[in-house]
């Protein structure tokens, strides 16, 4: 990473910090603190917990994109899968950090190369697609919300750009993939020996994934279900902090600060994006500011459980493979 892309990655987690903290303030930090205690260590168990099984349905999708990866070998995606959200999550990168690490855990099992790259990226694809199915659901239940509530219809701008942001992103890495890789080997060839060989391997590989529709649509249903089930693990944690809202509220929240964070991609952690978006939606919802913010820093909380030891157990392989 150059000296100005990391000059960026800081001044944009700078920011973020300050808006959160800025957000706490405004809300008051002793009723977000007190709604945060009110989980419980049962209800911040079973939060992780249920986090975990979130992981577990990202490894099948990512799996069923993987040409001639036997299902006996799940576990090792569910764990390339788990690293690759602990550097994205807690680690100042953006998404790209998250990809190499995840890539990195695979290629460790002996994966081949270009099956890893391709099938993430096929598996980057149909999670995005069925994000925008999540999305569109959560800005219609929203539209739906604040047709009685005229006031409050100028968070429907930001909604509805969010949206199309999404869109015009998960367009330009549908339509660019090949391109790309083309681009990628071309470069490549003038600087690093091999590269264009490896790349080649890389559309061939992807090639085959999508001649395979069953697989493809196996990992979008998979990874459906794991936006679903993350939004439902939401309202878990809030029904242990003592909030009676439906689950339809809560899956409408979440489909919108995910995608929130997901336009913030170059922001490490959307820091700042989450707790402002929280801080924002939640009340249109029935959901206090209180709550909505301490929901948001335990999720924060739950990433760092999940990801230290992820991280550490990663590093400790890492460290293994330049010793051996």
């Amino acid at each position: 990473m150059n000296r100005s892309a990391r000059i960026g990655l800081l001044l944009a987690t700078v920011v973020g910090l300050a808006v959160a903290l800025g957000a706490v303030g405004a809300v008051g930090l002793h009723q977000v603190l007190a709604a945060m205690a009110s989980i419980g260590w049962i209800g911040m168990a079973s939060f992780t917990l249920w986090s975990v099984g979130v992981l577990a349905l990202l490894g099948m999708a990512w799996l069923a994109v993987a040409p001639g990866q036997a299902t006996e070998r799940l576990g090792w995606f569910v764990w390339a899968r788990t690293t690759r959200e602990a550097a994205t999550d807690i680690l100042p990168f953006s998404q790209l950090g998250g990809l190499v690490v995840g890539a990195r855990t695979l290629a460790a099992f002996g994966v081949p190369q270009p099956v890893i790259y391709a099938s993430m990226i096929a598996d980057m694809t149909t999670e995005m697609a069925a994000q925008l199915i999540f999305t569109l659901c959560g800005v219609g239940m929203l539209l739906l919300v604040l047709s009685d509530a005229p006031v409050q219809q100028g968070i429907v701008p930001l909604a509805l750009g969010g949206l199309g942001a999404m869109v015009a992103l998960m367009l330009l890495f549908v339509f660019a993939q090949k391109p790309m890789l083309r681009l990628a080997g071309s470069l490549g060839a003038r600087m690093l020996p091999g590269s264009v060989a490896a790349m080649a391997a890389v559309r061939v590989e992807l090639d085959a994934i999508y001649r395979a529709p069953r697989r493809v649509i196996a990992a979008f249903l998979f990874n459906l279900a794991a936006w679903l089930a993350s939004a439902a693990g939401a309202w878990i944690a809030l029904r242990f902090m003592g909030s009676t809202m439906p689950l339809w509220a809560v899956l409408t929240i979440e489909a919108l600060i995910f995608t929130l964070r997901s336009v913030a991609f170059a922001i490490p952690g959307a820091v700042g994006v989450q707790e402002a978006a929280y801080v924002l939606i939640g009340p249109l919802f029935g959901l206090p500011p209180a709550h909505a913010l301490a929901l948001s820093l335990l999720k924060r909380a739950r990433d760092v459980i999940i990801a230290v030891p992820a991280l550490l157990a990663w590093q400790v392989g890492e460290a293994r493979r330049v010793v051996s």
